[in-house]
């Protein structure tokens, strides 16, 4: 028989496992099954659990697990574990578990969690709350029933009637409010020394140790608790969920006569004339009750850290359960704002309490209007110091993104405190970049306009470096007292903590930590700032941050597509052009966000051709620079390309021949320069794709210019004395020299029928596939001259 080794192993055949459970199977049949059944259950249920494939239990030994499960004479452990083998094994078709006659609460808990896993649901649910709603037996517990029907509204809310729903409500209502005050009075042990007294039970205690002198909450302090305490906490647990799911629809009780909505929504909510309220409306009273007493319990100094953290939890659960009351019934909006209000005043200041702002502010998102009062401040300080002071908390920032993206409609208003902060913002996805990458996916959209377009580019260009200058914050916040002061203002700083106070380098670090939109602080230069943080370029944290930046430019250039005037796309592309000298110096980043910003700026200039003649100084800087057609390839080609495809008449009237001759001139400069013959000294290396793509401009231009194609075509004769070079075949690969002759013999071909080359190269702007060029592929009518004059491809002329 298989041993302990066989169980464990992932791999384990079959009929390994068959022969372990006829093991397991004759355990469970001995007289009075101890350790030994447990430890051989504990084993199958590992077996069964940890593994990926699907495994398949004897029709008989299934039934067996079902009967000892349901037998009254099972230990309870045993009972657990052979619900949870079945659960594994669950949907299967050899159960036949039933609900329906299970008295037992604890058994019926450990049947129904089977059930479940089998899909019978409904079942479930109507058996659990016909067990609750009547008055159960001495030694039974509605607390094993709490987490099954739980289970049930998650999985399926609409199972249960509004009869029953009603049932739930009234008990949870008392389970609620009325739990016991006393202390729960220890078991006996039954050893030698145990007293056959009854020490009276004591009362409970508040986290603070003093004596509870309200009712019981799961604030409460205890030693030993009682059932019904129990309940308590259980139904405080499951209390967001059921009222979501049953608590009603929207109701709206204020006075809609005009009266004050406040003294209104202050009248008792307990019916008239002694009448209760109905089921659902009460339970709705006494949660209300029950968050106000934890928020009050809040306060107290507790006198373990466990308490604490508690504390905090149930403030927040507090303040989402008040707001989804008041959602449902606004008579208790007014009665919540006030006692909110005071709240925030007393926990704003406190950093442990951050993740509580959360839901007090989206209460007053929901509320505030409605009890008309301004709320600011509240906003205010949740965007402007939260997000500077705690970046760097983990689940406070997913929380707070999360936040947002929920909120995302407060961002269309650009003078809202929302809107203004987005820069604040940031400081969450620099610090926590890998985890918080898809939150800021579904948020950035919402946070561009034609107003914060050039503002966000230039910070998620910035993203590592803020990244650095975060992290630079943070040490220097955690210097002593002495260190603080600085370094000589008059000289320069040798680190960057040292540069963090010194003048040269405050404003740059201010304006890079800012809490809101400044567009018109900007420093002339952020040059030296980076330069001085590149110390952090190796930094995990910086990397990982950086390699998020081409994901979020790639859908800020598509978002912004979608709104951008002709204004606002010049001034992104010269900015384009600007900031490819100015990224923070880590190589890898350099060269996703130049391939991002190559291809992205394509797409600019597809979507307004004119551009071309009206940066016409800009980029022939740009493109005149060798240096850029070496270390910025990427967006290079997509400019030259740009050049060729929309420098022309066709696409703006301006196009004069003037400036076609600028441009052939500078790019026919910079093509020289990079395939002239150096006895001395190798090529400059470039992709061989530059290459082809700037004999292609400077073949369009010509075909424009038709002056200029005997130039041109001397240019292109010579390349085959290129490709056979030394120069050139120490650095290219056989197959791209080949590809650049050939290039080289297919532009020459078309310019020997200059006709052609202008229908070619001179497309109008609603041009067929057969005409237009994508990116540096030549189209269609190119080859076909090429195969026209040259039978055999490839051949230069003599």
């Amino acid at each position: 028989p298989p041993g302990a080794g066989a169980a464990y192993r992932p791999e384990i055949q079959e009929e390994e496992l068959r022969r372990f459970t006829a093991r397991v199977s004759a355990v469970l049949q001995s007289p009075e099954p101890g350790p030994e059944a447990v430890d051989a259950l504990q084993r199958l249920h590992l077996t069964v659990a940890a593994t990926k494939y699907p495994r398949k239990l004897d029709g008989k030994f299934v039934e067996l697990l079902q009967t000892v499960l349901c037998s009254p004479k099972s230990p309870e452990q045993i009972q657990v574990l052979c619900a949870a083998i079945l659960r594994e094994m669950s949907p299967c078709n050899d159960l036949i578990l039933s609900c329906d006659e299970i008295q037992d609460t604890k058994l019926l808990s450990l049947v129904s969690s089977v059930l479940l896993a089998q899909g019978e649901v409904a079942a479930v649910g109507q058996r659990v709350v016909k067990v609750l709603e009547r008055r159960l037996p001495e030694g039974q517990s509605a607390r094993f029933l709490l987490p099954v029907l739980a289970n049930v509204i998650s999985l399926s809310p609409e199972s249960l009637t509004e009869e029953q729903t009603n049932v739930v409500s009234k008990k949870l209502a008392d389970w609620l409010r009325y739990a016991s005050i006393q202390q729960g009075v220890a078991q006996p042990s039954g050893g030698f020394f145990s007293s056959p007294r009854t020490k009276q039970p004591a009362p409970i205690t508040e986290v603070d140790g003093t004596v509870a002198t309200d009712f019981f909450t799961v604030l409460s302090v205890a030693q030993h608790y009682t059932q019904d305490q129990w309940l308590n906490m259980q139904t405080f647990s499951m209390l967001r969920k059921w009222l979501l799911c049953y608590g009603g629809k929207e109701l709206n009780t204020l006075n809609p006569a005009g009266m004050d909505r406040c003294v209104t929504s202050m009248v008792p909510t307990t019916g008239t004339a002694g009448r209760l309220l109905p089921p659902r409306e009460r339970l709705r009273d006494k949660a209300f009750e029950y968050c106000q007493r934890l928020i009050e319990q809040s306060n107290r100094r507790p006198l373990k850290k466990d308490d604490g953290d508690l504390q905090k939890a149930c403030l927040i659960e507090a303040v989402t359960i008040m707001d989804i009351i008041c959602k449902q019934d606004s008579s208790y909006v007014c009665r919540a704002v006030s006692f909110l209000k005071i709240l925030h005043s007393r926990i704003c200041g406190d950093a442990t309490y951050a993740r509580a702002l959360l839901p007090i502010a989206q209460f007053f998102l929901n509320h505030s209007k409605l009890a008309a009062v301004d709320s600011d401040a509240i906003y205010k300080h949740l965007f402007t110091d939260i997000p500077a002071q705690l970046f760097h908390n983990p689940s406070l920032a997913f929380e707070f993104v999360q936040f947002c993206k929920d909120n995302s409609q407060l961002f269309t208003d650009s003078s809202s405190i929302f809107r203004q902060s987005f820069p604040n913002l940031f400081k969450f996805l620099a610090w926590n970049s890998p985890p918080l990458i898809s939150e800021f996916v579904d948020l950035l959209p919402f946070l561009l306009d034609a107003g914060t377009t050039i503002e966000i580019f230039h910070l998620l260009l910035d993203l590592p470096c803020l990244t650095a200058a975060l992290d630079i914050q943070l040490r220097a916040a955690s210097l002593p007292a002495s260190e603080k002061a600085g370094g000589d203002p008059a000289g320069k700083p040798a680190t960057c903590l040292e540069a963090f106070r010194h003048p040269l380098y405050k404003s740059m670090f201010q304006y890079l930590l800012r809490t809101k939109s400044a567009p018109q602080d900007a420093p002339e230069s952020l040059v030296p700032l980076r330069q001085l943080l590149g110390a952090l370029a190796g930094s995990p944290r910086v990397v990982q941050c950086a390699e998020t930046v081409p994901v979020l430019l790639e859908l800020f250039f598509r978002v912004v597509a979608e709104f951008a005037d002709g204004s606002l796309i010049n001034q992104l592309v010269v900015l384009l052009l600007q900031r490819s000298d100015q990224l923070y110096e880590i190589p890898a980043f350099k060269e996703d966000v130049y391939r991002v910003l190559g291809s992205q700026l394509a797409v600019l200039c597809s979507l307004r051709p004119a551009l071309v003649v009206e940066l016409s100084t800009e980029i022939l800087e740009f493109s005149g620079a060798v240096s850029n057609i070496q270390s910025k390839e990427a967006i290079f080609t997509h400019m030259a390309w740009a050049v060729g495809e929309y420098l022309s008449v066709s696409y703006d009237k301006r196009c004069t021949v003037e400036q076609i001759t600028r441009f052939f001139e500078t790019l026919e400069a910079v093509l020289f320069e990079i395939t002239q013959l150096r006895p001395q000294a190798s090529t400059p290396s470039c992709a061989p794709r530059a290459i082809s793509v700037l004999m292609a401009t400077l073949t369009k231009l010509a075909a424009r210019s038709q002056d200029l194609i005997p130039r041109v075509s001397m240019f292109l004769s010579k390349m085959r004395t290129f490709v056979q070079s030394p120069a050139a075949t120490s650095v290219y690969c056989e197959e791209d020299l080949e590809e650049i002759l050939i290039r080289a013999t297919e532009l020459m071909n078309l310019l020997k029928m200059p006709s052609v080359a202008q229908f070619v190269f001179t497309p109008p702007q609603a041009s067929s596939r057969f005409q237009r060029e994508v990116n540096d592929s030549l189209p269609l009518a190119l080859r076909m001259v090429t195969q026209f004059l040259e039978p055999a491809p490839g051949s230069m002329p003599v």
